[in-house]
């Protein structure tokens, strides 16, 4: 639509410096053919017009020359005052104006209005050498304008949250140029959904895929409140090589009276199978490879099953990032082929070792 809003399908070249880390890598997936849901960034140029045109470049960059990085009380102090005066400013007119023309844009792919999901993209985050998972904020299943203008701008303040003023500071990665694009995205009525790894956290083997999957939104899988179902597979083969059913207690799903997400207590017979058929699981391993051979190094993938489509369509990809953990690494041997484990009676006839679930912080 212009330099402050692109829409992922736009064919936009997918830049970091105007998109961010997240919304770059979902135009970029968008581009790919990936099935990603739809939205728009609010990209880094509203942002610094809003900083800028409003005063507070300047008095951002005093209140981080207070900070004492060994002082956490210290940090938390000036990361609440700056988080509070960009909460309290207003966004100027025309930019309400371009915000409410995507919003609307959007809306009208869908017989009725949709929630949506804001997602803050840093332009300093899933840099190869640094994470910024978990750093700033993301908000779910929000309805109408209003709310979504009101956490865009929430998103921004979040550049400067405790933790990521920390986190910076302890990486040594610049104020100078720091920029926040924000994604707003058809939000996702998750059945079941999870992360990928195509490679395996533990020891950074590449000739695996890790898959943790739970019931409902992720969100409680990423943070750790659920032990998830986790499925070591084989990635050239697709075979399951071990896998390890978790408890999936809970799950986060969409009270259609409030319009937000509420928390509720798996029955027991769901917590006993996996969250995943046959099918489903290879199809979000399949997914993940397709993300790794796109940005060609290994990849931490959000991925989602949604209700409200058809099975077969009803995968989507939420989020692609590069592996940084062992990524940097050279690739290890694949390791020799273990003998074949006993098969229990599992939901799916796969093999039940009892492989540690790994969850990947965001």
């Amino acid at each position: 639509m212009n330099d402050s809003i692109v829409f992922f399908d736009s064919g936009h070249a997918p830049t970091l410096a105007l998109l961010g880390g997240k919304c770059a890598s979902l135009v970029s997936m968008t581009t790919a053919g990936m099935p990603v849901p739809p939205g728009f960034a609010v990209t880094t140029v509203a942002f610094d017009r809003f900083v800028d045109g409003s005063g507070l470049r300047e008095e951002i960059q005093a209140a981080l020359a207070e900070i004492d990085p060994d002082d956490v009380a210290c940090v938390d102090r000036v990361s609440a005052r700056i988080r509070a005066a960009i909460e309290s400013r207003d966004v100027p007119d025309d930019m309400h104006g371009m915000l409410q023309g995507a919003y609307d844009t959007l809306m009208a792919r869908f017989p009725e209005e949709v929630p949506v999901a804001v997602r803050s993209s840093a332009t300093a985050e899933d840099l190869p050498d640094a994470s910024f998972a978990g750093q700033q904020d993301t908000y779910l299943w929000l309805t109408g304008y209003p709310a979504v203008r009101e956490h865009v701008r929430r998103c921004w303040a979040s550049l400067y949250t405790s933790r990521a003023i920390t986190y910076r500071l302890r990486n040594n990665i610049p104020e100078q140029d720091l920029s926040m694009a924000v994604a707003v995205q058809k939000m996702v009525n998750a059945r079941s959904s999870g992360v990928a790894m195509t490679l395996d956290p533990v020891n950074g083997d590449r000739s695996k895929i890790v898959i943790d999957a739970s019931w409902g939104v992720g969100e409680m899988v990423v943070s750790g409140q659920v032990t998830p179902d986790n499925i070591l597979l084989d990635k050239v083969m697709l075979t399951v090589v071990g896998e390890h059913l978790g408890d999936k207690h809970a799950e986060l799903v969409p009270d259609p009276r409030t319009g937000s997400l509420v928390e509720r207590e798996v029955e027991p017979d769901r917590r006993a199978v996996r969250c995943l058929t046959d099918d489903e699981l290879l199809a979000v391993a399949a997914l993940a490879k397709r993300a790794e051979k796109h940005y060609g190094c290994p990849q931490d993938v959000e991925w989602a099953l949604d209700a409200d489509l058809p099975g077969g369509e009803n995968l989507l990809l939420l989020q692609s990032r590069p592996e940084t953990v062992h990524s940097a690494a050279p690739a290890a041997p694949a390791a020799p082929a273990a003998p074949a484990a006993p098969r229990a009676s599992g939901p799916a006839g796969f093999s039940m070792t009892g492989l540690t679930s790994s969850l990947i912080g965001r």
